[in-house]
């Protein structure tokens, strides 16, 4: 029997494979699922065979190097981004890091689209004239958006959860436009990122956050985009230059933006909050109760497999 550290509560059900395993859970968080601060971390992973962690943790190196002077063999993170771990200093210490590809992509993938279509039709300024007594009434000029079908939707990246918005875009007899690393050689593969910012009504972002793509949208990128388009988010806040993004939005020459994410969260930047044309939400991409589950017990598996000395497919 191994002792697994379980950072923060996880949905009913998610350490399934953990307990049918017979290991020992360690949950330190407490009844208010406090996380975890990096020295609580730290002791915590010298005494312990495994890790499921959330995006939440900042396992760096210290937290590693002193999992690994004790017993530490594995760090499953309960989502597919893995920014929030030192992967280079794991691989340098002989510690596993797993994450929890495909299980989440049609839950994000439906939200993004939420966003689109309420950026789109600025739904979040129609809905707050209404709560706060400012709808008089219906007008044939009043609230007036922009169409989602048939219009241009640009992915920044194109991987499952991208692929998976591009499916829904159909619906909607959306032109689709993509943008990736490499050449993918599908319809609608643009080369350069500056031609696709110019041609879509909507851009969608869908990349991992590294240091090549750390505020890829910026006051250039954003300038290029047409007055009329709308900015959607839901892979990491620091994508997106985000004083950048306030200054297009309280000057009129973005039309719209839909955020998941932010740059330093829970912190959200006070310009964003205030800002007219915006829709926001407290990064909820994933956030069912059937997706989230499958994600814990994804991340518990990787960790079963990894001390059973079994290769998980879900290896980072």
């Amino acid at each position: 029997m191994a002792r697994v550290l379980v950072t923060r509560r996880l949905t009913p059900g998610g350490t399934d494979p953990l307990l049918e395993a017979g290991h020992e859970i360690v949950a330190p968080f407490g009844d208010d699922d406090t996380p975890l601060v990096a020295g609580e971390l730290a002791a915590q992973a010298a005494e312990c065979d495994g890790m499921v962690c959330l995006l939440t943790d900042r396992i760096d190196a210290a937290v590693l190097e002193s999992g690994v002077a004790g017993r530490l063999r594995v760090v499953a993170n309960a989502a597919v981004g893995f920014d929030n771990i030192d992967v280079a200093t794991a691989r340098t210490l002989g510690v596993s890091v797993c994450n929890t590809p495909g299980v989440l992509d049609d839950t994000t993938a439906d939200l993004a689209f939420l966003l689109i279509l309420a950026a789109r039709r600025d739904a979040t300024t129609a809905e707050a004239d209404l709560r706060h007594g400012r709808w008089t009434g219906w007008g044939f000029t009043t609230n007036l958006a922009h169409d989602v079908h048939g219009a241009t939707l640009g992915l920044v990246g194109y991987g499952r959860i991208a692929q998976a918005v591009a499916r829904r875009a159909a619906g909607f007899d959306m032109e689709v436009l993509h943008t990736s690393r490499t050449n993918t050689g599908l319809p609608g593969y643009v080369s350069e990122l500056r031609e696709l910012l110019r041609r879509s009504d909507i851009v969608s972002l869908h990349v991992p956050l590294t240091e090549a793509t750390r505020h890829l949208i910026g006051r250039e990128e954003l300038a290029l985009m047409k007055p009329t388009a709308v900015l959607v988010n839901t892979a990491r806040g620091p994508v997106v230059d985000e004083e950048a993004l306030a200054d297009a939005l309280e000057a009129g020459t973005l039309g719209g933006a839909g955020l998941d994410v932010f740059d330093g969260e829970p912190s959200v930047n006070p310009r964003l909050v205030k800002a007219p044309r915006a829709t926001l939400l407290p990064h909820v991409g994933s956030a069912t109760v059937g997706t989230r589950t499958r994600m814990a017990q994804l991340a518990c598996q990787g960790v079963v497999d990894v001390l059973a000395g079994r290769t998980p497919p879900n290896l980072v």
